[in-house]
């Protein structure tokens, strides 16, 4: 299916579909300073990230990912959203969204004001203790790390996608993970890692938005996870109408009634323009 180049199409397509699933990836907050993991062919653009199993299985895994994160998250942790996040905010906001599904863990979409969202993957704002489940934030995690490894405060390189950044060469095996201070356990970001299942709650919830729902629109996202595609699978099933705005291959390309091919933010612009426009009538 040939893709369309403006969003005229988008446009058109929201205002004939009133009550909207959106499936929102990475390609949405690549704006914000948070990289994206694939290539206009939705293969890899570096390594993948790592398993649940490496992760629980491996103290030295652990520890080379929670040295990624230290530095990382310097500056994951105050991303600030972007037209994207504010558009698909404004969508909500008219009346047109059932519900915000996003495979993302970086709690944008809320910043910017959408309340309908299901994170699918988790938050990363977010630590978990797999031993006595208990959650705290992230934020003060990040501080007991730079306290037991003030050498590595210092360290800086290019930022990857999960909040972590590409430390290469360094001896992991000399950094300190602290332990649940509750109960000694592992601490794992409470996100899906690779290797992870999602939990039945939310595609049970996702499934029933998705069915209340009359279309489905997918923004920034590849949808090569199955924990994605099955939502696209599932609408065109169901023999729902399917939008989408991503820049390269999608794994739903031939179940596509709508495919734009532009950066996130250039695809959504007239939803802000119209709430500005909006506003100056008001004032």
């Amino acid at each position: 299916m040939p893709a369309e180049t403006g969003s005229p199409m988008l446009r058109e397509f929201i205002e004939r579909h009133r009550r909207l699933f959106v499936l929102t990836g990475a390609g949405c907050s690549t704006d914000s300073g948070i990289p994206d993991y694939r290539d206009a062919d939705g293969s890899w653009k570096r390594s993948q990230p790592v398993t649940y199993q490496a992760f629980m299985g491996e103290t030295l895994t652990r520890q080379r990912y929670w040295a990624r994160s230290l530095v990382g998250w310097r500056r994951f942790g105050h991303a600030q959203p972007n037209d994207t996040h504010r558009a698909l905010a404004r969508l909500e906001q008219r009346g047109n969204m059932e519900l915000l599904l996003t495979q993302n863990v970086d709690g944008l979409h809320q910043r910017a004001g959408n309340t309908k969202v299901l994170d699918m993957h988790g938050r990363l704002d977010t630590v978990r203790c797999m031993d006595c489940e208990q959650r705290s934030p992230r934020h003060a995690l990040q501080q007991r790390l730079l306290d037991l490894n003030p050498a590595w405060a210092a360290l800086d390189a290019a930022d990857a996608p999960d909040g972590d950044a590409d430390l290469e060469g360094h001896d992991f095996s000399t950094f300190v993970i602290p332990p649940c201070p509750q109960c000694g356990g592992i601490l794992k970001p409470d996100v899906v890692f690779f290797g992870e299942n999602v939990p039945r709650d939310r595609v049970a919830t996702a499934m029933q938005a998705l069915e209340a729902a009359d279309a489905m629109l997918v923004v920034g996202s590849s949808l090569m996870v199955f924990s994605g595609y099955r939502f696209a699978h599932a609408a065109a099933k169901a023999g729902k109408s399917i939008a989408a705005v991503n820049l390269g291959r999608t794994r739903a390309d031939p179940l596509l009634n709508l495919k734009i091919e532009q950066p996130c933010a250039q695809a959504l612009a007239f939803l802000l323009e119209a709430s500005a426009a909006g506003a100056e009538e008001l004032a």
